[in-house]
């Protein structure tokens, strides 16, 4: 390409563009000139959005081109297709049907008084009458309780953290100067910081994103001070008490039958290299605390997600901070699982680094990354990615049918390999097609896209071969959105031992939420029962804790 010259830069106003479409506006057609118009428009509004330190990549891209979906319904119609359209060569290539739906799409109503579990109730009864009395209006049947009452919701707003200040009464003798206080209420001790207050504080922070110092200012404007540094000492406190529930689940994450793994980026201060004002040195005592097996040559700092599916259906989510990587932090896992036990099925992209290297696992890849790539394509190869979107939705609707049908694993393998093993085994043979006979140029869009297919095919498809395989990693990408929102809202973490505590909530957090348990009351009984929970830490997970707080109430009953 020959050199070009260097474009001169010229300084204009958006009322001087204007004017100069007044001036040419005689000069052209309606059409031209609307067209013009929209031009001059765009290009002042982009000045605008760049002129804003605030706006992002994400949010510009947003902004001029929509937000962005990857459903194929609307990643067709951005390319002008739709389900009547027909797609011209590959008529012939689809004869597959699509999959039913599974009933109407789900609404957007409101709330039921059942959704809010977590609510004080109280119950009202009749001021003057009661079950059994003689109707009022009629004098001759009598009244009877309906089986659901009337139900009002009344929402009240209060700060996150609050406080009661007890003022003790203090008496003193005139003669012998003997001070006498009076006592606190039942239950009110010495400790300032309730069970609670830990529990909020580390909700706030660890599953919502909210930085201890945003909480700091809350509090401040209605009056009830919590600095940032009381609160990291709040939850450095409770950390210490209830790390044993961490162990617990990592115990019986090894245990399960899937394994979903990935990671993200992450900040940690302590860890950065000196390279800068403010960074740390590499001999710092956190930076020293690496694995020897870590090459000290890897600079990355990573938060690590693993979810596992356990034989009881519940679902465990695990989160490591630090050098290490997706597979070596599934390796550490691992390394506690039974030995009587086969190898697992582990879910994850076709990053070789998300692989344990020590131990043996049943690998499938995510269906949702290599479509991925298609989704991308898809403006530059409509025709084509077309065809491969559907037949994947197709797949998908039927995995759908055998997740709300309930299907055991084995009944669920039998029913893919009815239904979506023709799709698959058909899309292969296209794939093969369109790089075989050079039909798409392999370093295109869409020859890189058939490739990955190709490439990691076996272990795509393995939901095909394996019972109770998934189709992708989805479950593990939900996840690590908690440690993104953390590092989108906080930044980074000081310490390791920071990264820890966090790792620590989010594990605890996220596994209640997979598990539809209420997570601050689960964390407030942990710090009540610390003795208990470091003795049987198993007792004490999100699923047998109430039956164990049950248990304890009996025995006391019964004492």
């Amino acid at each position: 390409m020959a050199n070009r010259p260097p474009v001169e830069r010229i300084d204009v106003t958006p009322a001087h563009l204007h004017a100069l479409l007044a001036r040419v506006r005689t000069k052209l057609t309606d059409d031209e000139y609307r067209e013009l118009e929209a031009l001059v428009e765009t290009l002042v509004h982009l000045a605008e959005i760049l002129a804003n330190k605030r706006t992002s990549i994400a949010r510009l891209r947003a902004l001029l081109f929509g937000a962005c979906t990857e459903k194929t319904r609307d990643v067709l119609a951005r390319v002008g297709l739709t389900a009547e359209t027909p797609t011209p060569g590959h008529e012939a290539d689809s004869p597959h049907q699509t999959a039913p739906t599974g009933g109407p799409p789900r609404g957007h109503g409101r709330n039921g008084a059942t959704a809010y579990r977590g609510a004080h109730r109280i119950t009202i009864p009749h001021p003057h009458l009661k079950p059994g009395d003689p109707c009022p209006r009629c004098d001759q049947g009598k009244v009877y309780v309906q089986r659901e009452p009337k139900v009002l919701i009344r929402f009240v707003g209060q700060a996150p953290i609050g406080a009661t200040v007890y003022a003790l009464e203090r008496l003193r003798c005139h003669l012998c100067g003997d001070v006498f206080t009076a006592p606190p209420p039942k239950g009110v001790g010495d400790e300032k910081y309730d069970a609670t207050t830990g529990a909020m504080v580390g909700l706030l922070k660890y599953g919502s994103g909210v930085p201890f110092h945003r909480l700091e200012q809350l509090q401040a404007n209605v009056h009830i001070p919590l600095p940032a540094s009381t609160q990291w000492e709040i939850v450095a406190a409770m950390a210490t008490r209830i790390r044993p529930v961490l162990s617990e689940l990592i115990r019986q994450a090894a245990q399960g039958d899937v394994l979903y793994n990935d990671d993200t980026d992450m900040t940690v201060l302590s860890l950065l290299p000196k390279e800068g004002p403010g960074r740390h040195d590499a001999t710092t005592p956190d930076a020293a605390q690496v694995d020897a097996e870590i090459s000290p040559e890897r600079t990355g700092v990573f938060t690590s997600g693993i979810v596992a599916t356990t034989r009881d259906d519940h679902r465990i989510a695990l989160y490591f901070t630090g050098r290490r990587h997706a597979g070596e932090n599934l390796a550490t896992v691992l390394a506690r699982r039974d030995a009587s036990l086969g190898p697992p099925i582990q879910m994850c992209d076709a990053l070789s680094r998300n692989v344990p290297k020590a131990f043996e696992v049943i690998l499938a890849n995510c269906l949702s990354h290599a479509r991925r790539n298609v989704v991308d394509v898809t403006p530059n190869f409509p025709a084509e990615c077309r065809y491969v979107l559907e037949t994947l939705r197709d797949v998908y609707g039927y995995d759908t049918q055998a997740r709300e049908q309930r299907f055991s694993p084995q009944a669920r393998l039998a029913f893919h390999q009815t239904h979506s093993r023709p799709l698959m085994e058909t899309l292969y043979a296209w794939f093969t097609a369109q790089l075989d006979e050079h039909l798409v140029e392999p370093n295109s869009g869409l020859g890189q896209a058939l490739t990955y297919f190709v490439k990691h095919w076996a272990k795509l498809t393995r939901f095909l071969e394996v019972a109770g395989a998934p189709l992708d990693s989805n479950l593990v990408e939900r996840a690590l959105k908690k440690a993104i929102l953390h590092r989108k809202n906080a930044y980074f973490y000081k310490t390791t031992n920071g990264a820890h505590v966090g790792d620590l909530f989010m594990s605890a957090i996220h596994t209640c939420q997979l598990n539809a348990v209420n997570a601050f009351e689960y964390l407030v009984e942990l710090q009540r029962h610390a003795v208990a929970v470091t003795n049987t830490p198993a007792a004490w997970m999100p699923w047998t804790y109430r039956d164990t707080l049950q248990g304890l109430d009996a025995s006391v009953d019964s004492g």
